[in-house]
């Protein structure tokens, strides 16, 4: 008997644990709960391990803070300028408050003089990339989540250590999970050329540190601090389309001259920094913008210590007449959830696609439980099907927001992710037109779907539903 006592003691000390560590969110608190109940011992170092709260290793000093201060003084002052010189007196966005919220994002000013060009899939933006870093000269700065050495990985490796062997700084960061199959001879192969790497949250320390759920998802290429490209591609052969699962690969990309791209850089250099302790100051990172365009674009970085979710929320919210999302994922948060559905009642045009051919099963599933929901409240659903959709992109009326999150979770929360706002009217277009090309390759979900399921099927998703806050 008293053997069955401590261990009833030792369960009920770790749900204990878990509810005072967790009180502040309480929708993982009961997941976690849920977890422990059904794994009691194993749930509990799965929660050790995965549920530890983001803290920045090491802490900048203050003398790195000010450093990092000062730029970015420098760049919004540089950004509001051009604002004032080139926009002065012109309405942003589709509402007052919506606009006083944007304005003020405190590390995201509108930015002035921009030109963007749109991809919507991996031959153009990779042949796009890879023409701007062959005619750099002085830097070359990348980082995805994936990096492959494939065909497509090959390329950029040797692009990269002849522009190295030129005299132009290179330097690569890959997150450590994302690319945890990339060998060390590719990498070895570039350091030996003269491209500096580094690795944002290694995979094995991040285990020992209780990180093995961040991930740095952003998607970025800089070259001479005067292009840009991010969006959703990773390097990989598969976002070709040559994966023969997943088939025809649809996503979106940008590449983009003028204001935004320092802040491209921005992001990239204090990730450098996060990753090698280096701080990067030197003006010729920043230079002055030649680009003539005229967009105004809002470059949107977050991460576990800075989310996204007001932005989403409120592009969501004050809305009027439409809102069309493109999205692999569509795992919710509980604000962007009853967002969605008060939009429905404001009688305001809600469309989804999300894919046809799942990549992650588990998640999948999860999505189909919020697609049932909001399907009752009106919201209309199509699932793709020429191929896998990874674009990630949502439409607020006249505004566009996209890059490399995802409409899920783990985007909002546990990933460092790298978005823009578009106000202008030729790239919202332009996406709205993907947008509908992709519903005409698409089929609408139908409430009828979920009732012909058979029941281990409608466990499979309560299952996925209960899980779904800790993907």
């Amino acid at each position: 008997m008293i053997w069955i006592a401590l261990v009833l003691l030792l369960f009920i000390l770790q749900m204990a644990f878990v509810i005072f560590s967790e009180y502040q969110r309480p929708n993982k608190t009961v997941v976690w709960l849920i977890v422990l109940y059904i794994f009691p011992i194993i749930g509990f170092l799965l929660y050790l391990f995965l549920a530890k709260e983001y803290m920045c290793s090491p802490a900048p000093s203050q003398e790195q803070n000010r450093e990092w201060n000062r730029i970015k003084a420098d760049l919004m002052e540089r950004c509001r300028q051009r604002i004032r010189k080139n926009h002065h007196g012109e309405t942003i966005g589709q509402d007052d408050d919506l606009h006083a919220l944007l304005s003020g994002i405190p590390v995201a000013p509108i930015t002035a003089c921009n030109e963007t060009m749109v991809f919507s899939e991996g031959e153009g933006a990779f042949e796009a990339m890879l023409s701007s870093i062959a005619a750099s000269e002085h830097h070359i700065h990348i980082e995805f989540y994936i990096i492959r050495d494939d065909r497509l990985g090959t390329r950029f490796e040797q692009l990269l250590i002849r522009k190295a062997q030129e005299g132009v700084h290179v330097r690569l960061l890959f997150d450590g999970i994302g690319s945890r199959q990339l060998g060390k001879t590719f990498l070895k192969r570039l350091r030996d050329a003269g491209v500096e790497t580094g690795c944002f949250f290694p995979l094995l320390a991040s285990f020992m540190n209780k990180r093995i759920n961040y991930r740095n998802h952003r998607k970025i290429v800089v070259v001479d601090g005067k292009t840009g490209f991010f969006g959703g591609l990773n390097i990989g052969d598969e976002y070709l389309g040559e994966d023969p699962k997943l088939g025809y690969w649809r996503d979106t990309h940008f590449s983009i001259k003028g204001d935004a791209v320092l802040w491209l850089q921005f992001t990239f250099l204090t990730d450098w920094h996060r990753v090698t302790g280096q701080i990067i100051a030197d003006s010729a990172y920043y230079p002055i913008q030649e680009s003539q365009g005229k967009e105004l674009v809002q470059v949107v970085k977050s991460g576990p210590d800075e989310t996204m979710l007001e932005i989403i929320f409120s592009l969501i919210v004050t809305a009027k007449k439409r809102i069309l999302i493109e999205t692999p994922y569509f795992i919710l948060e509980p604000g962007v959830f009853l967002a969605l559905k008060t939009a429905i009642l404001r009688g305001v045009d809600v469309h989804v696609i999300i894919p046809g051919v799942p990549d992650k099963h588990l998640v999948y599933t999860a999505t189909l439980s919020y697609v049932q929901e909001l399907l009752r409240a009106g919201v209309r659903f199509y699932s793709y099907q020429k191929g896998f959709i990874h674009a990630k992109v949502i439409i607020s009326d006249d505004l566009a927001f996209s890059g490399s999150a995802n409409m899920d979770i783990r985007s909002f929360c546990n990933q460092f992710e790298i978005n823009a706002l578009f106000y202008d009217g030729k790239v919202v277009n332009r996406l709205v037109d993907d947008f509908y090309r992709d519903l005409g390759e698409s089929e609408e979900i139908l409430q009828s779907k979920f009732e012909k399921r058979n029941a281990l099927q409608k466990m499979q998703v309560v299952f996925a539903r209960l899980l779904s806050p800790l993907f």
